[in-house]
């Protein structure tokens, strides 16, 4: 008489907690906070939409017939202030060349800054917070995490050439900047009071993404 089959043998199913991602049920959490992350994303789009919306076109910032020599240094300081409220986008756009072109020009400090934004980034902007930093089988708190990024940010930027490469564009763009609006002349600008305003909420808004998600400002 032949025996019944054996049957197959079950195997362990473990069914994951309500509310969680497989993702998370397999062990393996986001390296950062997702919506946190998409939130700055936007913010920064959004940010630079409406400050670019404010661009003059630059053809006008580079009319040769519009220069001239300044009579004064008050005068030169009249013209400066005159065009930076009209020329403002323009300006922060050649002080961003020039930071640009100085860190490209150096592919290695480049690289070591794209490294630090991307730790901070990582370990302590857009990591959940219930998520704690592990290195070498120890857990780093909040505070010993914001602590070792200053420290490295410290090390990193003024014991290389990062600091000096970051100061010398921007030393090259606001000299640009101050011979540009001091040689040019804003008799043919025009900026009234509504533009004036927009300006300054734009300007508001280029940093609005540097607001805590939460804290309703």
């Amino acid at each position: 008489m032949a025996s019944a089959p054996t049957p197959p043998p079950l195997l362990p199913v473990t069914n994951p907690a309500p509310g969680s991602s497989p993702a998370t049920a397999g062990g393996s959490d986001a390296p950062i906070a997702q919506p946190a992350f998409r939130l700055f994303l936007s913010r920064v789009s959004d940010s630079a939409r409406r400050s670019l919306s404010d661009r003059r076109p630059w053809g006008e910032l580079l009319d040769r017939s519009a220069f001239s020599k300044p009579d004064s240094v008050s005068d030169a300081t009249s013209r400066l202030r005159r065009n930076l409220a009209y020329f403002r986008v323009n300006y922060a756009a050649v002080v961003a060349f020039a930071l640009g072109a100085s860190l490209l020009a150096h592919p290695f400090s480049l690289l070591i800054l794209l490294g630090l934004l991307a730790a901070w980034c990582f370990l302590y902007l857009f990591r959940a917070s219930d998520q704690p930093v592990v290195l070498f089988g120890r857990t780093f708190s909040d505070r010993e995490t914001l602590m070792g990024l200053v420290g490295a940010s410290f090390v990193l930027l003024f014991f290389t050439s990062v600091a000096s490469l970051i100061i010398s564009g921007l030393l090259v763009g606001g000299a640009l900047v101050a011979a540009h609006g001091a040689f040019r002349v804003p008799e043919d600008l025009f900026l009234d009071e509504p533009n004036a305003a927009a300006g300054n909420s734009a300007a508001q808004g280029l940093l609005s993404f540097l607001v805590a998600p939460g804290s309703g400002v």
